[in-house]
């Protein structure tokens, strides 16, 4: 790992089982994430965290295990598009409130400082 570099934990999400077993969305939102990170001269630190989940639901297991992630390292948590958080506005608040910088790499300036 490089020294300084700033850290992310990555989150990809599909909503339905189909597209998670085909891998449809999937990759393009690894490479999504990875072409932020390093146009950041970041680095990831942990191995991301995939969840098949539809987005209307708050209880994401994977979710919330790359936010602890996030809590014990001080990393950012990154996704590839702000909606595969969460498309509810509350939900992007309790996020923003949670204690976790995050970024959206379709959106960087719809961060932790924006949101609400």
């Amino acid at each position: 790992m490089i020294r300084n570099a700033p850290k992310f934990v990555a989150y990809l999400r599909v909503s339905t089982d189909r597209q998670g077993k085909s891998g449809l969305g999937l990759e393009a939102q690894r490479e999504a994430v990875q072409r932020f990170v390093e146009g950041r001269g970041g680095v990831i630190i942990a191995p991301e965290y995939v969840e098949v989940e539809s987005g209307k639901r708050n209880d994401r297991p994977k979710l919330a295990q790359a936010l602890k992630r996030c809590r014990l390292t001080g990393a950012t948590l990154v996704v590839a598009k702000l909606d595969r958080l969460s498309r509810n506005a509350a939900f992007l608040l309790t996020l923003r409130d949670s204690g976790v910088d995050f970024v959206a790499a379709d959106l960087p300036e719809a961060n932790t400082m924006t949101v609400g």
